[in-house]
């Protein structure tokens, strides 16, 4: 896979000083490279216990990106996912340690606690006061003699550093991390592997699976799941945790490749959980401790007392620490005036009903299709955009006025201009309320149909041969008089002919490069001539 790399042996080393030119002088680096790279505070005086921890890179913003008031101290930069070495760790401690003495942050992997394990006796025959707590928070191995430290270091970071920022003495503070560790649990699950630089991409997950129980190395999960969603996802995730009676709170972690958008709906499933109610506060969802680009997630747990409810709510100027909130139920606000739709009185007529639930259900059946059709020239979402629009109409059936065209035509376009998304919702929405003004008028079906789609053109500016669904609707209302098959053909027809098109007028399309364009039917027009064909097909 491609990366935004130069050198793989430079990565670790030109990320840190990356970091450091725009950290706005906040940290620095001791010298040393490449062999000791280590972060540190600017500002430290050494009249307080410091707080080193590190590990291996690909991990960002873990480490370096928490060193700062009220966290870390330094951190200690390995090559990717490979622990740093004796000199680098104790380099880092004797940088930062004064009197008051040094407390080491070590996750839970042999090199990691041989190294810092190391540094720390040498860093005591200097006659420096030095303790070691080691994070073991992965519950996804309980058999396993040394669990493996995740995302809950994070929890240790904060709890100690507010403590060591505060004035706590490097007993209290080693006592609240030990605390804080012995009540972490944590647990990740991913639905691809990480790509190391400079290596190959490891396919292991298998198609609809899901890794659960893995760590931050890349290394496999416990068991392969099957993926269904990101509600069954939490669950099963929440089901390895097992947690007890609360209260909590819980670390919502980013492994590196999931999406914005991903994590706000995980966070939406943790806190919408049955054991949702027991989370008093969260962090995040955010990425925290990375694994790369892993498209995964953790979750952490901590049972919350005072003190790591003050620790963790306290402020801090780091970027990368998304803050703890507390947990809230939505709160919602009545619509301004003039927006809340006026619904019109509701009736039944069977036919038209079962023809209405019809159409949706072609426009549902072509999602996929049209998806991948709208990749060629387009955002990809074409077909869930319709099918969505169907779903909510099959919901709103009964609430229609059915018997009554000219009204039904108006709220279908109220009901597509709340539920259909992008520009083709409005357009339809246009299309649907124009034609009941007209058939209100007097007009028949067809010529009502056809002013509304003169107003749809009138305002959204497509015509006849710019590339868009204009060039099958326009056809297939043009030759409605000759009966449905006609309209089908003339459809198919104008729909095919935009696979010749090289370039667009109008939507998305107007972007593309006429060789993505070339021999791709616009997907507008496809799902109008499908929809054509489709009900040829049922209603002949």
């Amino acid at each position: 896979m491609t990366q935004f790399m130069n050198k793989r042996e430079n990565i670790v080393t030109e990320a840190i000083d990356g970091l450091l030119m725009a950290a706005g002088g906040r940290l620095l680096r001791l010298d040393g490279y490449p062999h000791i790279r280590v972060v540190l505070r600017a500002d430290w005086d050494k009249s307080r216990v410091a707080l080193v921890s590190g590990g291996g890179s690909g991990h960002e913003p873990a480490h370096a990106g928490f060193v700062g008031p009220g966290m870390l101290t330094a951190a200690v930069c390995g090559d990717v996912f490979a622990s740093p070495s004796v000199d680098a760790v104790l380099a880092g401690i004797l940088a930062v340690t004064g009197p008051a003495g040094c407390l080491l942050i070590v996750k839970n992997y042999t090199g990691d606690r041989l190294n810092f394990g190391l540094a720390a006796e040498r860093a005591r025959a200097f006659g420096l006061k030095v303790s070691m707590v080691v994070v073991d928070d992965d519950i996804a191995l309980p058999n396993l003699p040394q669990a493996r430290g995740l995302a809950g270091t994070l929890y240790v970071h904060k709890v100690a550093g507010h403590l060591a920022e505060t004035g706590g003495d490097l007993a209290a503070v080693t006592a609240a991390a030990e605390t804080v560790i012995a009540g972490t649990t944590s647990i990740g699950m991913s639905l691809d592997t990480c790509t190391v630089p400079g290596s190959a991409k490891e396919n292991r997950i298998r198609p609809g699976m899901a890794e659960l129980g893995l760590g931050i190395h890349g290394e496999p999960g416990v068991e392969q799941i099957a993926f269904s969603n990101a509600t069954s996802a939490m669950a099963a995730m929440l089901a390895k945790l097992n947690p007890g009676d609360g209260p909590y709170v819980a670390l919502l972690n980013n492994l590196g490749g999931a999406s914005v958008l991903e994590m706000s709906v995980l966070a939406h499933d943790l806190l919408g959980s049955d054991f949702g109610r027991q989370i008093k506060y969260i962090i995040g969802p955010a990425a925290m401790m990375t694994s790369l680009d892993m498209r995964g997630v953790s979750i952490s747990l901590l049972p919350l007392n005072a003190q790591v409810e003050t620790a963790l709510t306290a402020t801090t100027p780091l970027a990368a620490w998304p803050g703890c909130h507390p947990t809230t139920t939505i709160k919602t606000r009545a619509l301004p005036d003039g927006l809340t739709p006026i619904r019109p009185i509701p009736s039944q007529h069977k036919p038209t009903k079962d023809f209405l639930i019809k159409c949706c259900q072609i426009m549902i059946s072509l999602e996929a299709d049209l998806n991948a059709l709208d990749a060629k020239s387009g955002d990809g979402d074409t077909g869930s955009t319709l099918a969505g629009a169907a779903h909510a109409l099959i919901d709103a059936v009964d609430q229609l006025p059915l018997s009554d065209h000219t009204q039904l035509y108006r709220a279908i376009g109220l009901e597509l201009s709340q539920t259909m998304g992008g520009s083709s919702g409005v357009l339809l929405a246009i299309f649907f309320a124009a034609a009941g003004d007209a058939a209100s008028s007097g007009l028949t079906m067809r010529d009502a149909l056809r002013a509304g789609l003169e107003r749809m053109q009138e305002i959204g500016g497509a015509k006849l041969g710019d590339r868009t669904m204009i060039d099958a609707l326009q056809p297939a209302l043009e030759a409605l008089d000759q009966g449905l098959p006609a309209a089908a053909q003339a459809a198919r027809a104008g729909a095919n002919h935009t696979a010749t098109m090289l370039s667009a007028k109008a939507g998305r399309a107007a972007y593309i490069n006429a060789g993505n364009l070339q021999g791709h039917i616009d997907p507008g027009a496809e799902a109008v001539a499908r929809l054509f064909e489709a009900l040829c097909g049922a209603l002949m």
